[in-house]
């Protein structure tokens, strides 16, 4: 069984494993169904770098993404390595979100159940689950969908609006996440889409629906002193659980 151990590495070390992480992720939401075949974006901050970005070249399927693959791009549009081309979106969107939020991670997706939420003219995500209760106060909405991003400034935009959330509900759009690493970033974007099918179902049935108190919510997001495993370490293991299960079903992804 392969082992995928996520340290802390430096140098082209670093860029190594971010090159590694980001293909999987693009697999993994292949596999999970959260991509739109060669649309939507993820990108990561080059390590020792601010203002350098990775991202899988457009027209790549994600299934298909590769470590050695990926380009290196800057805000001003210039690809600074790799080959393919950046699609416009994906640099208008993420690169000003990365310069003002200071995110290392940015993921945007259109996957089916946060969407559908955000079809709704109430698209509230609301604590009634306990993984649910983990995002309550770290959403941020737009609720004026303004067409196709094909400018930096509707990336200064976005960013103005998350602020120090991790998440945006980007109204008749989709969803955005941000992170310290692709780790923690994949980890909401997966439980995000759980949490929103669990939602849109719960709604279908027309009943009420039961949710959970301000003083629950704040039990349930304290820190627990009594837990051995920190919310990082908790990402890490995901991640690395996650890409055991790349290398069974969609291998290839660090080549």
């Amino acid at each position: 069984m392969s082992v995928h151990p996520i340290q802390a590495p430096t140098s082209q070390d670093a860029i190594a494993q971010a090159r590694v992480h980001l293909s999987a992720a693009h697999r993994l939401a292949a596999l999970h169904e959260l991509e739109e075949g060669i649309d939507n974006h993820f990108t990561v901050t080059l390590p020792d770098h601010e203002d350098r970005f990775l991202i899988l070249p457009f027209g790549r399927h994600w299934s298909e993404a590769l470590a050695s693959d990926l380009m290196v791009f800057n805000e001003a549009g210039q690809t600074l390595s790799g080959q393919g081309a950046v699609e416009l979106s994906a640099r208008c969107i993420h690169a000003p979100i990365h310069r003002i939020t200071g995110a290392r991670v940015v993921m945007h997706t259109h996957q089916t159940w946060a969407t559908a939420l955000n079809m709704l003219q109430d698209n509230r995500l609301l604590p009634i689950t306990q993984t649910a209760a983990f995002f309550h106060g770290h959403i941020a909405y737009d609720d004026d969908y303004t067409g196709l991003a094909d400018s930096l400034e509707e990336g200064e935009r976005l960013a103005r609006l998350i602020s120090d959330k991790h998440i945006l509900f980007m109204k008749n759009h989709g969803v955005l996440v941000v992170g310290d690493n692709i780790a923690q970033a994949y980890r909401r974007l997966y439980r995000l889409e759980r949490v929103c099918r669990g939602q849109v179902l719960a709604m279908g049935t027309g009943k009420p629906l039961s949710v959970l108190s301000d003083e629950v919510v704040a039990r349930v997001q304290a820190p627990n002193p009594q837990d051995s495993h920190s919310r990082a370490e908790r990402e890490r293991l995901f991640f690395e659980a996650m890409m055991r299960v790349l290398d069974r079903e969609l291998p290839g992804y660090g080549c």
